[in-house]
């Protein structure tokens, strides 16, 4: 019966999620699901890409409580709305849709980011109706997340390597983590960033206006 209730759980998510999707494609606007554990520079991550974007961005800030990051993104004029999950450990696809409605025209002709739960294990099983996931790994938490958490590895369209500017201070084995992500996910795209120096950024922005712009044949 445990199994059961999972299935119907995960069932009546990817159902709403579809929904969400027909939502995004609406407003002509692509959503991306940020993933990583609390401390791997998600908020500031997002906020980087934004300013180094020229397109309208808004973002969907998930936390068990407070609303920390909300303020942070709040600071520098971007559109922001922040869900609490009271105690759950991810994101689901009901919640997006409730924060698509808050953020109303604003997400029209945007990228959406979407800050999942500090966690790399549960979001990686809950859709929420992004076009892809990014994962964050930063330096200081060491070359072996994608030994230890393989699903969101191997799920997510892109890996970023963040606080880059650290890697002379941390014993970081830089060949043994892209083996396994590229193990993991030989067609996924790496790359490396400081979100508070601006290292990679042009990079990663670049590939990234080339997917929205790809999207809607723009």
């Amino acid at each position: 019966m445990e199994i059961k209730v999972i299935k119907d759980v995960l069932e009546a998510n990817n159902y709403i999620a579809c929904k969400v999707k027909e939502e995004i494609a609406k407003r002509q606007a692509m959503m991306i699901n940020i993933i990583g554990s609390p401390g791997a520079g998600k908020t500031s991550f997002i906020v980087k890409t934004i300013q180094y974007l020229d397109i309208k961005s808004v973002v969907i800030e998930g936390d068990v409580t407070s609303d920390i990051d909300s303020r942070k993104v709040a600071e520098f004029g971007i559109p922001v709305v922040q869900v609490n999950t009271g105690g759950g450990c991810h994101l689901n696809a009901n919640i997006i849709d409730l924060a698509l409605q808050e953020l109303s025209s604003s997400a029209e002709n945007a990228i959406i980011f979407v800050e999942n739960v500090g966690n790399l294990i549960c979001p990686a099983s809950f859709d929420i109706g992004e076009d892809f996931k990014v994962v964050i790994s930063s330096i200081p938490e060491g070359h072996d997340k994608p030994y230890k958490y393989p699903a969101i590895f191997e799920k997510a369209k892109v890996t970023v390597l963040n606080k880059i500017d650290l890697m002379k201070y941390v014993d970081f084995n830089k060949d043994y983590f892209y083996e396994a992500v590229l193990t993991l996910n030989p067609k996924g795209h790496i790359f490396e960033v400081s979100s508070i120096l601006g290292d990679g950024m042009k990079e990663w922005t670049r590939w990234l206006k080339l997917q929205f712009m790809k999207k809607f044949n723009r």
